[in-house]
């Protein structure tokens, strides 16, 4: 579908739409403006916003009545005191998710599965409480009859894959256990602990993990999404900025994007002073910056 006069393009939760996905949104209209919003904007926007392709706004506060989530990293020898204290929230009213990477056990992949957990759990640890079900691959009837119940505190302990990273609004929903954790990226991570907290009370969510890795670490430091987005910048790069590559950090000659970002920031102030001064760069004292120009963009157009 294409529009004859679009004037601006919002894409919400950036962060789940691919380079080719978001040009394809922008090319629906003749250079629409563009709004991209996240909780966790991917290490990209970070580097366009570099580039001057971004301008930042940023809402650095919480809604009024939620409180900061508290974020733990443990081994998976601690199921047992994991049990006791998400327990020990259902029995105060609270409600909570348990999230897995599979939907069904896999042959090949060590890993937790949602149906394997709620198969367990209902047998034993949670016996007596009651749990629900929620996975991509249930029929959208099923999925909606368990988010009801869910929503209106019938189900207690919602076991889960990332189909609930966004778009899920439970105030009461206050302890989250994510299994496999290494297992997740970043962003999705934080995407996943933002479905608690939602209410007035305080809220723990605890990765488990036998792996050390480092982005865990991060999540259990922080709940700023730029942090944890420059984190992630860091740890695996920002990708092409011409290109549709999402990840690894471009060349530069003598700048290093993820130790240099104050630098980059100045850059950019410079840059955008002298484009202001002479847009096409027509002065005698620009022509050589003007002609690295032209080449780059050819070398790219070529590629």
């Amino acid at each position: 579908m294409t529009f004859g006069r679009l004037g601006l393009v919002i894409t919400d939760e950036q962060h789940r739409f691919g380079v080719a996905q978001r040009a394809q949104l922008a090319a629906k209209g003749g250079q629409p403006h563009t709004l991209v919003m996240s909780a966790t904007p991917i290490p990209r926007t970070l580097g366009l916003m570099l580039y001057g392709d971004l301008d930042l706004s940023v809402l650095d506060e919480y809604p009024r009545g939620r409180k900061p989530i508290a974020t733990y990293c443990v081994p998976s020898s601690y199921h047992a005191r994991v049990y006791r204290y998400i327990q020990k929230h259902l029995d105060d009213g609270r409600q909570g998710y348990l999230v897995c990477p599979l939907v069904a056990e896999s042959e090949t992949v060590d890993t937790a599965s949602a149906e394997e957990f709620f198969d367990n759990l209902s047998r034993e640890a949670f016996a007596g409480y009651r749990l629900g079900l929620l996975h991509g691959k249930l029929p959208a009837k099923e999925k909606e009859k368990v988010m009801r119940a869910f929503q209106d505190g019938t189900v207690q302990l919602l076991i889960c894959t990332t189909v609930i990273e966004v778009g899920i609004d439970v105030p009461n929903a206050a302890i989250m256990v994510i299994e496999n954790a290494e297992r997740f990226g970043l962003s999705q991570l934080h995407q996943l602990r933002g479905r608690i907290g939602r209410g007035p009370y305080d809220s723990t969510c605890i990765l488990i993990s036998d792996s050390r890795a480092e982005r865990l670490k991060v999540l259990c430091s922080t709940t700023d999404g730029f942090q944890i987005a420059d984190e992630d910048l860091k740890l695996r790069g920002v990708g092409d900025f011409l290109g549709r590559r999402q990840h690894g950090l471009p060349e530069f000659k003598i700048a290093d994007l993820s130790n240099d970002l104050t630098l980059m920031k100045e850059v950019r102030k410079t840059v955008a002073a002298l484009v202001e001064e002479d847009p096409r760069l027509g002065r005698s004292d620009h022509a050589a910056l003007k002609k690295e120009v032209i080449a780059l963009y050819r070398k790219m157009n070529d590629n």
